[in-house]
């Protein structure tokens, strides 16, 4: 997708408006010649006027008429246009916001674990801001200006050839200029525009984790290292100032050139007898007027560039992609029991470095299934998998008959509660944060599914109660009070199937015993997964799968995996207190 059809696709959506303010554009054209050409009109009459002055005004009535009419009507058309843009402006940058939004929430999870979150908010922001900036140039500066131009030299024709092709031919060099250098500008813009986004996603990044810069005391290195990038943003920004400099000095030359040929010709048809004062006048001011019109067109000319630059590289967002989609028509997923099937599943991260190798593996419909493992043994990437957070290189997965790939992704992932290890809460309310899962959710429902998870305690500490704001990422709260507001959320969406990944990691032990009753209560009919470290929490689980190396090493229960005396009995001997190492060559703690 080009930059021009990308705005020419919301252009079409308030057509009549943006044609509306193009028309505008044209009448104040033709105001930049009537105009002047009425006041020649007066010169010329007041000039070779040798009859009663008092009577003056019947001769000077058209010209007065037209003048005056054509300030009106140019006043009126530019009031009108404000009004017009009252209504289009907003919603053009709205409509871009809101399309460039949901592109990028269709990206896949690899791509927001490659891209910084401030890049790709500041992108959206540059091409709202951008787009507008371009297309309101282009209609109510650039457009009108060059239609003035033409208007202006066909008017001077009438008095002599030659001062028409005298501005025709100053245009011309002068746009070819600034066309010409805006180029060269267009280019350090874009180098300019990239190293500026990921400064600002570096600030972004610093800032979001700020209670890690804090708790290492790396503040002044977070500072040198956007002091880093800050240098490389400094260099390209003085690099674009210096180009336009020179684009600056280039463009004097030929208004000089053009205003001696002109005041020459000029003198010389008066004494000629075939260009009037007035004629004088009106080439004089209309050129100098144009000059000063081109001359702004010209300044602008690297700024609309620039922006241009800017909004290409915001347009990267939805150039690129999207690594997983439906499929045209896709159903959704329709769960009537809750059994998941792995077969013959081949995936991996980077091509050719398979994790998963022909994986089988089927989970009876509301069966309490426990994943068991070291830290990069493939835990995480079977449900991410069953989420279909990445797609697979062969075979697939069926979720009751249906295969994932073949589903829509949002019937798929409403129909799976995930409670994460480190579960991120938005800058909203806690009201907010634990209906997102329900949206249309009662007071009452959200208040029940609090209790059930054990924070409706904290929450009513708060002064504002459900609407207390939790910080961004959730950092009013602590690392258990989040982790319950996640199980809530999960418990309010009420989903058939459910993953808990470390979900009680954070809670103490009294709470995480209220808790365990209530999750058990949730996994009831449900088809349940469990991550856990802490391997007595998993001794209750119908079955747990043993995974070392991206396979199923051992597949069975507690009892039965330890008497088998394998992976997980030598698992379950390493553990202390209940927790599992990364590795078998890490020590357990003392």
């Amino acid at each position: 997708m080009t930059l021009r059809s990308f705005l020419f696709s919301f252009l079409r959506r308030q057509k009549y408006s943006f044609l509306f303010l193009v028309l505008i554009s044209l009448m104040w054209a033709v105001e930049q010649v009537l105009f002047p050409y009425a006041v020649k009109m007066i010169i010329d009459v007041l000039a070779s006027y040798e009859g009663d002055r008092s009577q003056v005004y019947e001769v000077l009535a058209f010209p007065l008429w037209l003048g005056a009419g054509v300030w009106i009507a140019s006043i009126t058309a530019w009031r009108t246009a404000d009004v017009i843009e009252y209504f289009f402006a907003p919603r053009f940058q709205a409509n871009i916001r809101e399309a460039m939004t949901q592109y990028v929430f269709s990206h896949s999870h690899r791509y927001f674990s490659e891209h910084l979150a401030g890049s790709i908010a500041n992108k959206i922001g540059d091409m709202v801001r951008g787009a507008y900036y371009i297309v309101n140039q282009a209609v109510r500066f650039f457009f009108p200006n060059l239609i003035a131009v033409l208007a202006t030299a066909a008017v001077m024709c009438t008095i002599s050839y030659v001062f028409g092709a005298i501005l025709l031919v100053w245009a011309a060099v002068h746009l070819f200029l600034c066309g010409y250098f805006s180029r060269q500008c267009d280019d350090v813009a874009n180098e300019h525009s990239e190293i500026k986004s990921m400064l600002q996603g570096r600030v972004v990044d610093a800032v979001s984790n700020f209670i890690t810069v804090r708790l290492f005391a790396r503040s002044s290195h977070e500072l040198d290292n956007v002091r880093r990038y800050q240098k490389e943003e400094i260099r390209a920004h003085r690099h674009m100032l210096l180009t336009i400099g020179k684009v600056r000095a280039l463009l004097e030359i030929p208004c000089l050139v053009m205003i001696i040929i002109e005041v020459y010709f000029l003198i010389k048809g008066w004494q000629e007898g075939y260009v009037s004062t007035g004629d004088a006048v009106f080439v004089l001011s209309t050129t100098l007027n144009l000059m000063y019109i081109l001359w702004r067109v010209g300044m602008e000319f690297p700024a609309f560039y620039r922006e241009i630059g800017v909004c290409q590289q915001a347009l990267s967002l939805i150039r690129e992609p999207h690594e997983i989609t439906d499929r045209k028509d896709a159903p959704a997923l329709v769960i009537t029991q809750g059994q998941i099937a792995f077969e013959n599943v081949f995936f991996a991260y980077n091509k050719g470095q398979n994790l998963f190798c022909d994986k089988n593996i089927v989970i009876p419909a509301g069966q309490r299934v426990g994943l068991v493992g070291f830290s990069g043994s493939g835990k995480s990437t079977f449900v991410n998998l069953i989420l279909r957070m990445y797609d697979l290189e062969s075979g697939r997965i069926v979720i009751d008959g249906q295969d994932i790939a073949h589903v829509t992704q949002d019937s798929l992932r409403s129909q799976v509660s995930l409670i994460p290890q480190d579960p991120i809460l938005f800058h909203r309310s806690l009201r907010e944060n634990i209906a997102y899962a329900k949206p249309d959710a009662t007071d009452e429902e959200i208040i029940a599914a609090a209790k059930q998870a054990h924070c409706h305690e904290f929450i009513m500490a708060a002064p504002e109660g459900y609407a207390a704001i939790v910080g961004e990422r959730g950092v009013k709260l602590s690392g258990g009070q989040r982790q319950r507001i996640a199980i809530a959320r999960a418990i309010l969406k009420d989903a058939p199937i459910l993953i808990f990944d470390e979900a009680t990691s954070s809670l103490d032990s009294f709470t995480e015993s209220a808790i365990g009753r209530s999750m058990e209560a949730m996994m009831k009919g449900r088809t349940t997964i469990v991550i856990a470290h802490r391997l007595s929490t998993l001794t209750s689980m119908d079955r747990l799968l043993v995974f070392k190396d991206g396979s199923i090493a051992e597949d069975g229960t507690h009892e039965a995996l330890l008497a088998a005396g394998g992976h997980y009995a030598m698992l379950w001997n390493m553990q202390v207190g209940g927790f599992l190492p990364d590795s078998t060559t890490e020590k357990a703690p003392a």
